[in-house]
């Protein structure tokens, strides 16, 4: 499991993310990029992070679940994930 610092960070780039998102496509637009360098640097969706629901780890994410490989495969395994089976041939 991630640290609560990291997953606490991941969420406050999100809200910033959302706050900033129609200033920057303005800017964008403008083409004035000194004005769209004075913002937050965390403002940039580029420093957003996928990271599973469960368990906050960023890497191994699939997107059309939310979650990381490994509790795919822990979910899978047991049913929990509806339409998923695992494979045998």
């Amino acid at each position: 499991m991630a640290r609560k610092s990291i997953i606490a960070r991941q969420t406050k780039r999100a809200k910033l993310i959302a706050k900033f998102a129609e200033k920057r496509k303005e800017l964008k637009e403008a083409g004035d990029y000194a004005a769209l360098d004075k913002l937050p640097k965390n403002a940039s969706p580029v420093r957003h992070r996928n990271r599973c629901a469960l368990t906050g780890r960023g890497r191994g994410f699939i997107s059309a679940f939310g979650i990381s490989r490994i509790k795919f495969r822990d979910l899978a395994s047991i049913g929990k994930i509806p339409g998923v089976t695992k494979a045998s041939w």
